[in-house]
């Protein structure tokens, strides 16, 4: 009789829980051994690969729930040419943020971008036309009055941070800088395109200090241009074409179409088991899953997170940014062909359609008949989660409201991905909230045990962009090569975190009279 171990039969529990076949690594099959597993061939996957093969370290594996690399640099085939040729847009990362000066730094992605001729387009936001319920109306002076308030909030941030003052969120810091849109709904729209379309949360919910620092560090750095991406091969064209620097074609280390369902780890290693019913031993692990993916314990570690670690990953927040394409008939475009963005104040609802872009303009895709509106954060979800034709309604009525009923005739074509509920992604990029500090965010950042994160998520200064999650993929793979060669020191973080407000200051001076110490029982 054979017997089996307790460690096999916690993985027998562990594949049966999450139905695989193969259910004992070591049995029916034995699990690839390999120094590095890397979870996600996004940008810090593939980057955190390139590092570790720069410092010739070349066994690794690349674990990736899709059918190419890219994450959620992802785009798709949409309505078709007067050839009946597809055309390709982008459904999540689609410009280049913060490009760089002549001969001065340049944002990575811009370099990487140029270097595999990856077409783009400058965004003129000064291209912009704004309309109402009534139609078109003239109110981008208010963009103006938006740009003056901001002006003292970024001055007012770079005080707080300098002088270790209390942070506050992005709306309490608008309001003391003059600017309270209330019920003006023309301001808050105008807010909506100044704010929450770049960061895919309200003012209320993000951090005036590393918003403020999440904007300078790309737009100050390097230049305040962005370019839309166009490229028929799709934006992840360079991330491939970096890939094919170090994998070859058919590379037995990418291993595609992969879901991985629970990850094991402690001080010596970590084993990855997938949905297949294949395994993986690393001695190391990269994990860039998504915040939204690791908040939903879309995959399961055992044992369970610290706590310092789950506190890092559940106060951080993901944001949803949903694109929502359109295609008319090229000879019935009825928005004008020379402008880039139109915006749209709801009379009711903050951030209902508000922002479209038309990409049949010059130097986008001309003659396409395409034009797409973005929603973010709340109304994400709420039109995530209904059919299509319940949107496409309400689009088209927003659209007839802005230029007139007799003028917006039915879409050829239809259709926006729902990033909320992808389980590979459970959402778009990351947004720093109003209350979290620092040492919160390294937390989510460290590294426990054997296994390493990276992604746009762990980046401090470049969080929610393309380039942080480069920077972060580049330093993790640097850091684990250096622990394959013996120098290991691992990532800080910190085991509790205190508050700035010392027991002594609950007192009757600063109203408190009942001790919610005692009557709780603390």
């Amino acid at each position: 009789m054979r017997v089996i171990s307790s460690a096999s039969l916690l993985s027998l529990a562990l594949w049966l829980r999450f139905g695989l076949t193969n259910p004992i690594p070591g049995t029916e099959q034995t699990c690839h051994k390999t120094k590095v597993a890397i979870l996600g061939a996004g940008v810090a996957g593939i980057t955190a690969a390139q590092a570790l093969s720069n410092q010739s370290i070349n066994d690794f594996i690349i674990v990736e729930y899709n059918s190419e690399i890219g994450g959620r640099m992802k785009h798709t085939t949409f309505g078709q040419d007067a050839n009946g040729e597809p055309f390709t847009v982008e459904l999540g990362a689609n410009w280049v943020q913060g490009l760089g000066t002549p001969g001065g730094p340049q944002n990575p992605i811009w370099t990487l971008v140029q270097k595999y001729g990856v077409n783009s387009t400058y965004s003129n936001y000064s291209s912009i036309a704004t309309f109402d319920e009534t139609g078109a109306h003239d109110y981008t002076d208010l963009i103006d009055e938006f740009n003056n308030a901001y002006s003292i909030l970024e001055q007012d941030a770079g005080t707080i941070l300098l002088n270790n003052l209390q942070d506050r969120s992005v709306r309490a810091g608008l309001s003391l800088s003059g600017w309270k849109p209330r019920k003006d709904m023309r301001k808050q729209a105008v807010e909506w395109w100044e704010w929450d379309w770049e960061y895919a949360y309200e003012p209320e919910l993000s951090s005036q200090v590393f918003g403020i620092v999440n904007y300078n560090t790309s737009f100050y750095q390097w230049s305040d241009a962005n370019n839309f991406v166009t490229d028929q091969r799709g934006f992840n064209t360079w991330l491939e074409g970096e890939a094919s620097t170090f994998l070859a074609k058919n590379d037995s280390r990418l291993w595609l179409n992969t879901i991985v369902t629970n990850v094991t780890y402690d001080d010596n290693g970590v084993t990855v088991y997938n949905k297949d019913g294949s395994c993986i031993e690393a001695d190391y692990t990269i994990c860039t899953f998504s915040v939204g993916v690791l908040q939903q314990d879309a995959v399961d570690f055992q044992p369970p997170f610290p706590e310092w670690k789950r506190e890092g990953i559940e106060t951080f927040e993901m944001g949803t940014y949903t694109k929502i394409f359109l295609q008319f008939p090229p000879d019935q475009v009825f928005w004008d062909k020379s402008t880039q963005y139109f915006l749209y104040a709801d009379p009711d609802t903050r951030g209902y359609y508000p922002v479209w872009q038309s990409l049949d303009t010059p130097g986008f895709l001309e003659g396409s008949g395409i034009i797409f509106v973005t929603v973010v954060h709340d109304e994400s979800y709420r039109v995530e989660q209904q059919n299509d034709d319940v949107t496409k309604h309400e689009v088209l009525a927003v659209l007839r409201d802005m230029f007139g009923a007799d003028q917006v005739p039915e879409p050829i074509t239809f259709m926006y991905p729902r990033w909320s509920l992808e389980p590979w992604a459970y959402g778009s990029y990351s947004n720093w909230p109003q209350g979290v500090t620092l040492e919160m965010h390294q937390n989510l950042r460290a590294n426990v045990g054997r296994l390493y994160f990276a992604g746009e998520a762990t980046s401090t200064e470049y969080y929610g962009f393309l380039q942080g999650a480069w920077f972060e993929g580049q330093l993790v793979g640097t850091e684990i090569a250096s622990c394959i060669k013996g120098n290991c020191t691992g990532e800080t973080h910190y085991e509790r975190l205190h508050g700035s407000t010392p027991p002594s200051e609950y007192s009757v001076q600063n109203g408190w009279t009942v001790s919610s110490f005692q009557t709780n029982g603390f």
